[in-house]
């Protein structure tokens, strides 16, 4: 039979299938404790609405916030934050907000990443990508990242709500119970 007379079906692409497995790395012994740190020179307590998000969704989700700090926008008072929640035992993950942007105040980046013996820069990579649906271009502007300090998650994010949503509902919460127990916390 001539080439031109062969026909081939094509089969529809299959869907990807969940890993069982997976699911099973969602599941701790323990809630994952999580200390939350906000940075910014003027929301603190009832103004901070996007730490509050954050510890709202947590919570929710069945995690522990074991502990809430504001921070100034100057890289030594946010550096002495995140070494204090490093240093609490229980912690797992830190997550920061605000301070994330090309503003002359925004300095979270250059106060965290000295403290991070491994950056994974697949977060702000795919932060930034999905950013894009909500701000559009200016998904760029933002330097949130992630890496690992002391055997712990570090994560910083935009100080706004929409962003600190996004974060949470799209790549953290999916993930943090298989990060801590990749990092052998649980």
């Amino acid at each position: 039979m001539s080439a031109a007379k062969k026909r081939t079906t094509r089969r529809p692409a299959a869907k990807p299938r969940p890993d069982p497995s997976h699911a099973a790395h969602q599941r701790a012994v323990r809630p994952v404790a999580v200390a939350i740190i906000t940075v910014s020179d003027t929301r603190r307590g009832a103004d901070d609405t996007s730490g509050a998000l954050a510890e709202r969704m947590l919570l929710q989700s069945g995690f522990t916030v074991i502990s809430r700090a504001w921070a100034k926008d100057e890289v030594a008072t946010i550096r002495r934050a995140t070494r204090a929640a490093l240093a609490k035992r229980a912690v797992d993950v830190v997550i920061l907000t605000g301070g994330t942007g090309v503003a002359p105040r925004d300095v979270t980046p250059e106060a965290v990443e000295p403290l991070l013996e491994r950056e994974l820069p697949g977060f702000g990579e795919r932060f930034r990508a999905l950013s894009w649906a909500a701000v559009g271009a200016a998904a760029w502007l933002s330097r949130a990242g992630a890496g690992v300090a002391r055997g712990r998650l570090v994560v910083y994010l935009p100080g706004s709500s929409g962003a600190v949503r996004q974060a949470l509902e799209q790549l953290l919460i999916p993930e943090l119970v298989h990060v801590v127990r990749l990092l052998g916390r649980i």
